[in-house]
């Protein structure tokens, strides 16, 4: 009987925990659906017309979902070897409020944060991609940042100066009857031009204004730009030195050379390209 029941626990920990099985992989699938059906649902509700005319249908399959989830949590706690761990993890908390919202129904009310809740369910799809088998791309991204923060923070800084310069000449040049009255004002335009958003509900009006708002909003592309390429050559670079690090010598099977090794460091061969 004891058997029996291990080997019921450890199928559904296989079933609900471990991707790499056909019946895991069969399990995420249909959780997929039910995520972004769920997704959908919420989204149809917040449009009044649909509310008005569905509101029941769509009060329905929310309860449909909400069973669904809370039976796939329950397994979940079940199977799970550490349970209070899986409680109070990342992810068992985004299982919580996948069926919570539907429950608080029946003690507050409160439509805006319920549905600020169930769009929060989108979240669970860290689960299907099984977040931990990006965690090494994450990685290399979060290295590339920083090793750019330092680049960046002196491009930044140097281009907000600049635009602080061309925001108070601005004041200088265009008339309060152009819509630049105050220097507020002018750092509002400033935002909104270096951002490329463009209201059009302040323009400068004099030749060297446009003069002034075209360094602005080249600044602006530059700002947007620069980083990125900054950003993607530090990936590059950590890319490059991680497939260095991996090189595999011929000879006696080790990893960890440098980018530029020709010799392999531990038993002298040379290394073909």
């Amino acid at each position: 009987m004891e058997n029996k029941k291990d080997k019921w626990k450890e199928f559904l920990h296989e079933l609900t925990f471990e991707s790499n099985t056909p019946a895991g992989k069969a399990f995420d699938i249909i959780l997929l659906f039910l995520i972004l059906s769920s997704i959908i649902i919420v989204m149809l509700d917040s449009v009044p017309s649909l509310h008005a005319q569905h509101k029941d249908l769509f009060h329905k399959i929310e309860w449909i979902f909400t069973i669904l989830f809370t039976i796939e949590y329950l397994l979940r706690l079940i199977s799970s070897a550490h349970r209070l761990k899986f409680v109070f993890s990342f992810l068992g908390i985004i299982d919580f409020i996948a069926i919570i919202p539907s429950y608080l129904t029946l003690f507050i009310s409160g439509p805006e944060l319920l549905l600020m809740l169930r769009v929060l369910r989108l979240l669970r799809i860290f689960r299907i991609f099984r977040l931990s088998h990006f965690l090494n791309d994450i990685n290399f991204l979060a290295v590339a940042l920083y090793r750019s923060l330092r680049k960046i923070t002196i491009f930044i800084i140097f281009a907000l100066v600049l635009v602080v310069l061309l925001r108070s000449i601005m004041y200088l040049v265009e008339k309060p009857e152009h819509g630049f009255t105050s220097i507020p004002e002018c750092i509002y335009w400033a935002l909104v031009t270096i951002t490329t958003v463009g209201y059009g509900d302040i323009v400068p009006i004099t030749p060297m204004g446009k003069i002034i708002a075209g360094i602005v909003m080249l600044t602006g592309y530059a700002i947007i730009a620069v980083p990125m390429g900054i950003v993607t050559t530090e990936m590059a670079m950590a890319i490059r030195s991680r497939e260095a690090g991996h090189a595999i010598c011929r000879s006696c099977g080790k990893k960890g050379h440098d980018a530029d090794a020709i010799h392999c460091k531990y038993c002298g061969e040379k290394f073909t390209p």
